[in-house]
């Protein structure tokens, strides 16, 4: 497989690091206001392309530069024969600078200027949000929390510019109350925050729109965090040898299914055969091993009354510990075998739960945790509103705390290792179902068997997943998605 290389990944940076590069790219040589115009020129050319037929347009301009890019596009709007609504937050007077000029380009060019009013009514087909951008601390507030509220209770589609009102553009949280957009061109450099927490939920098809500056010659404005892309699977899944046998291809050893609990480790079990793994082996309670037979039986499953078979260890390449793992003396035990080997580990679930009740000093460099804001709140000793309030954060603390790679599931999943973090754009709200998180365990416990960077290992097992899950969507449908259904989807990503 691949080596680690970000070659293949978006860079993600913070809003106060945009503001630098677009300070640097104006101390460069290009003029502020041109700079200005290539956003406005850009986002209505993504507007044009996403709602052809529309004959109207609203406005809503804020008395920043974002406002001034919503000005600047009123006035093209205007030029190209639609009847336009443009609102400010502030009378012509009272603007400065560049958006003082972007707003006397729009009205030159016989666009029209209301104040907003609470009787204002939103006339446009389309609605285009230039209100906050990406200069917003603290909650919103007052007239503009007014004024998204008539913006999402019109119905009406919206082009965010930079990012939706009301979201933070360093972590994804929700500040107040926030714009929802069906699509957000985002300039010069791609935020963080507009792809994980609940920025999802709000952002629609994000566009990025460079403006011809090239954020990453700036060397010494390192990207905040990486985009996975879908081109790093072609790169990583290339032709198997073909004298390859399945010694080569990594055995790999799933540790859990208390009594009453085999579903999850079966789940977990199938997938990393799925995903190609060599061999498999279960260690399981003895009354899952029938079931795991008939199920796959491709897995060689052992029943283990706890603590795995002295045997089981050594043969193995990686350990995925957790699934249906339970918390009572059974899988602490199976977990104390887990720990005191020394091949690479998968933790999740309930073994994620005794790390923080029963083994909260334990470190390592060769395991990849898993946790959904729950159990990374417990690992933290936070709340789960402290996790989702700045996922990055929490994804970070933990991998300092903690060591190895950590997985922060959840919608924009993050993966924070020793070469920074990166963040997982795929998925959909059909994944939130019972069984999604054993399955990626399983997967990652194969790529790791078969590869020698366990933080490529997790960003290609985050990937695949959320991808699988996409492409079963497509298929059936979000509702009645199941865990089990990701596998075969997973094997053709695989194979390109």
């Amino acid at each position: 497989m691949s080596t680690l290389s970000t070659s293949s990944l978006r860079p993600l940076y913070t809003a106060a690091q945009v503001r630098e590069l677009d300070r640097r790219t104006i101390a460069g040589g290009i003029e502020s206001f041109a700079l200005m115009q290539r956003a406005a020129s850009s986002a209505w050319h993504s507007f044009r392309s996403r709602w052809p037929q529309a004959r109207s347009v609203t406005v809503l301009c804020g008395g920043g530069n974002n406002g001034g890019d919503g000005h600047v596009l009123a006035a093209l709007a205007m030029q190209s024969g639609l009847k336009v609504q443009r609102i400010s937050l502030k009378p012509l007077h009272a603007l400065q600078g560049d958006v003082a000029r972007a707003a006397e380009l729009a009205t030159a060019a016989g666009v029209g200027l209301d104040e907003w009013q609470p009787s204002t009514t939103l006339t446009g087909e389309v609605i285009v949000d230039a209100l906050l951008g990406t200069g917003l601390e603290g909650e919103v507030k007052g007239v503009v929390r007014h004024i998204i509220e008539a913006m999402n209770a019109s119905h009406q589609p919206v082009l965010a510019l930079d990012i939706p009102s009301g979201i933070s553009a360093d972590t994804g949280a929700v500040l107040g109350l926030a714009v929802e957009a069906a699509c957000t061109v985002t300039f010069i450099g791609d935020k963080i925050g507009l792809h994980t927490g609940d920025a999802p939920a709000y952002t629609g098809e994000i566009d990025f729109r460079p403006l011809g500056v090239k954020a990453q010659a700036f060397f010494d404005i390192p990207p905040n965090a990486w985009r996975l892309d879908d081109d790093l699977l072609a790169e990583a899944f290339t032709p198997r040898s073909r004298i390859s046998h399945k010694g080569d291809l990594g055995h790999v050893l799933v540790m859990g299914g208390a009594p009453g609990f085999g579903g999850a480790a079966l789940l977990a079990s199938q997938a990393a055969a799925r995903l190609g793994a060599g061999k498999v082996s279960l260690a399981t309670s003895p009354e899952h091993v029938a079931a795991s037979l008939v199920r796959c039986p491709e897995v060689m499953a052992h029943g283990v009354r706890g603590g795995a078979e002295a045997s089981m260890l050594p043969s193995s390449d990686v350990v995925v510990v957790g699934p249906g793992l339970g918390q009572d003396a059974w899988g602490q035990a199976i977990l104390q075998s887990a720990l005191q080997s020394e091949l690479p580990l998968v933790v999740d679930a309930d073994a994620l739960n005794l790390l923080a009740s029963r083994w909260s000093e334990v470190r390592r460099d060769n395991w990849v945790l898993t946790p959904h804001p729950g159990e990374a709140a417990r690992l933290l000793g936070c709340s789960v509103a402290d996790v989702q309030a700045d996922r990055p954060a929490a994804a970070r603390a933990l991998q300092r705390e903690r060591g190895g790679v950590v997985i922060l599931k959840g919608a924009g999943s993050l993966v924070a290792g020793p070469s920074g973090l990166v963040v997982c754009p795929y998925g959909n709200p059909g994944m939130a179902s019972g069984g999604m998180g054993d399955v990626l365990s399983g997967m990652l416990g194969t790529l790791i068997a078969q590869n020698d960077s366990l933080e490529l290992a997790a960003w290609l097992g985050v990937i695949v997943h959320a991808q699988a899950g996409d492409d079963a969507a497509k298929n059936a449908g979000e509702r009645g998605l199941l865990a089990s259904d990701l596998a075969s989807y997973a094997r053709v990503l695989i194979n390109p």
